[in-house]
């Protein structure tokens, strides 16, 4: 991979934490007279949080919905020592650094939520530049990653965007950048497919022999 500049979403790409958006989500909603179901909130991780909630609780009013968003977030401050890097995340961005290459991130967290976990996992010094929803706005549009290349000044034909979303490939297709679709994550495979992402990997693994060779 001969990109200079990859930018990785969080959730589902860098972290596993998949299974404890799901349990704060249903925490969340039960706790204020709303039910969902597991594939359903998989389905809107990768947006921005409270575009999420309106997507699962439509029948909740505006007062109901930031009290889901304050419940789901107290549960999962609570318990996000649960969510680690995937194995071999943490050794691949070592090595893509220190091959010259700037890391970025864009989330659909929102900018406290990604600094709480780049601090507990004393990340910060890989990225050279975040983005997040409450700042570039929600996926699937491209705020974000347009802002991410005028920081570094690179231009779109030099970076590729990772992301287990079916929001991260559709963000990236619309700027035209390569993109990375890793099928551990949210979305299977077959979904992912569907978006036509430049490249596709299984495992934590294959995206670390893609990007470093």
């Amino acid at each position: 991979m001969d990109k200079t500049l990859i930018i990785f979403d969080w959730d589902g790409t860098l972290m596993d934490s998949i299974g404890l958006i799901v349990e704060s989500m249903h925490i969340a909603g039960e706790a204020h007279g709303f039910q969902t179901t597991d594939q359903a909130v998989k389905g809107i991780i990768g947006l921005s949080l409270l575009t999420g909630i309106d997507i699962l609780y439509p029948a909740a009013n505006s007062v109901q919905k930031l009290a889901i968003e304050k419940s789901y977030s107290e549960y999962y401050i609570a318990k996000s020592h649960r969510t680690p890097f995937f194995s071999p995340i943490e050794t691949m961005l070592q090595d893509l650094q220190n091959a010259g290459k700037q890391l970025a991130v864009a989330t659909g967290k929102k900018r406290r939520g990604l600094d709480r976990v780049l601090a507990a996992s004393n990340s910060e010094r890989y990225f050279e530049v975040t983005r997040c929803a409450d700042e570039s706005g929600s996926k699937p549009h491209p705020q974000m990653l347009s802002d991410i290349l005028a920081h570094t000044q690179q231009c779109i034909a030099n970076a590729v965007f990772i992301g287990d979303s079916i929001y991260d490939i559709q963000m990236a297709n619309k700027l035209g950048m390569t993109s990375i679709a890793v099928n551990y994550g949210t979305a299977s495979g077959d979904e992912l497919a569907d978006e036509q992402p430049s490249y596709q990997v299984d495992t934590p693994q294959e995206l670390v022999s893609l990007l470093c060779g």
